[in-house]
């Protein structure tokens, strides 16, 4: 991984889109810091589509997608994108999975759940489970004590041996039934919303995350960017991203959009001195 102050001005112009992560990359230690809240407003107004790509729930995802300066978001890993069209003031909701699939499918994750909470008395179903539409998280470190990498690791193979997918994030363990990620989600939100082909255009998008979970959005994104905290898990990610900032979480994202605009020509705004 290289400084992100080191990214060539020219690829910096060239993007058409920032994906984010939001937990410990918008967020640090559980609040979204004012400078990253700017950040992508900020962005947004550089002609820059701007996307939270992120583990959490439904719930929170159409607040965000209505209230946010965010041009739509793909929630719960992939489950789903919403966009929010205000000429006509209609939020799209796209699922991967029907009504009756994802009916069927909580059925089998109450069953994990169980198993889970039976083996692992000191994880918790994630608070923010009630707004939850298709996918079970279980917390390991963000309402309770953090659990230890091998308690991390068995919830994972309890989620395995049921045939489900699971992915950890920087606070939770998130599963579910599927052939869904963030990336595959991603790329059909991009075609149906912005008929923009990401296989052809993935140079002149940039995704900035921090955890696990964030794997197949580094691999994919040539201009992929790190935050500061995203070293604490390089010895157990898959491919890294090319770039990292200099400071973590939504410090290390307002980071990453002031060179951003910078490198556009628009990084003389008093907002971003704070930066």
């Amino acid at each position: 991984m290289r400084p992100v102050k080191d990214c060539p001005s020219e690829t910096l112009r060239q993007l058409r889109a920032v994906l984010c992560d939001i937990d410990d990359t918008l967020t640090w230690q559980g609040r979204l810091p004012a400078v990253a809240y700017n950040a992508l407003e900020r962005l947004r107004g550089n002609n820059l589509i701007v996307v939270p790509i992120t583990g959490r729930p439904a719930g929170w995802c159409d607040h965000i997608a209505r209230m946010w300066p965010v041009d739509g978001i793909v929630g719960e890993n992939g489950a789903f994108y919403f966009h929010y069209d205000s000429g006509s003031q209609e939020m799209i909701r796209q699922y991967w999975r029907t009504p009756q699939q994802r009916h069927d499918d909580r059925a089998k994750l109450d069953i994990i759940k169980n198993r889970v909470l039976k083996e692992i008395p000191d994880a918790a179903i994630a608070t923010d489970q009630a707004y939850r539409e298709a996918d079970l998280a279980i917390d390991f470190c963000e309402d309770v004590p953090r659990l230890s990498a091998g308690q991390i690791e068995r919830i994972v193979e309890i989620f395995k041996a049921a045939g489900a997918t699971a992915k950890v994030s920087s606070i939770h363990v998130n599963g579910w039934f599927g052939d869904y990620d963030k990336l595959a989600m991603t790329k059909q939100m991009f075609e149906q919303v912005f008929s923009i082909d990401i296989e052809s255009d993935a140079a002149a998008i940039a995704f900035v995350g921090d955890s696990p979970n964030d794997v197949d959005m580094f691999e994919f994104f040539p201009n992929a960017v790190g935050v500061a905290n995203v070293q604490e898990w390089v010895d157990s990610l898959q491919a890294t991203p090319r770039w990292v900032t200099e400071k973590p979480g939504g410090f290390g994202f307002a980071e990453f959009a002031r060179i951003v605009v910078d490198a556009r020509g628009d990084g003389k705004n008093d907002e971003y001195t704070s930066f």
